[in-house]
């Protein structure tokens, strides 16, 4: 076991490790080198989860590719569906007047 020296956080003897405070600067005078430390600090933890922040970005910007993708293809569908069905109305439309040209000419 290591010894106790100046390594060791206030309280570690005892198992109770001093908390962080909360340090508002807007409210607490803070001298240049604290300014810079937090500065420091918080550099290093954008810098940790810059990645999985960059991964969520790219998964997130590929499912909403994929969303804008399926719309666009449903739509190319549907218009292609509607001309499929005015195609058969044109034809039913073709099919009806040839059966009333029939009855006039079957007729009187």
């Amino acid at each position: 076991m290591a010894a106790s020296g100046a390594g060791d956080p206030l309280g570690a003897k005892d198992g109770n490790a001093p908390f962080a405070q909360r340090i508002d600067p807007s409210r607490d005078k803070l001298t240049p080198a604290q300014v810079q430390f937090m500065r420091q600090v918080q550099l290093a933890q954008w810098q940790k989860t810059l990645p999985q922040r960059r991964t969520r970005n790219i998964v997130t910007g590929l499912g909403i590719g994929a969303v804008v993708l399926a719309i666009y293809g449903y739509t190319f569908y549907s218009v292609a569906q509607e001309r499929f069905l005015d195609e058969l109305e044109d034809e039913a439309k073709a099919a009806r007047a040839r059966a009333l040209e029939r009855e006039r000419a079957s007729g009187p």
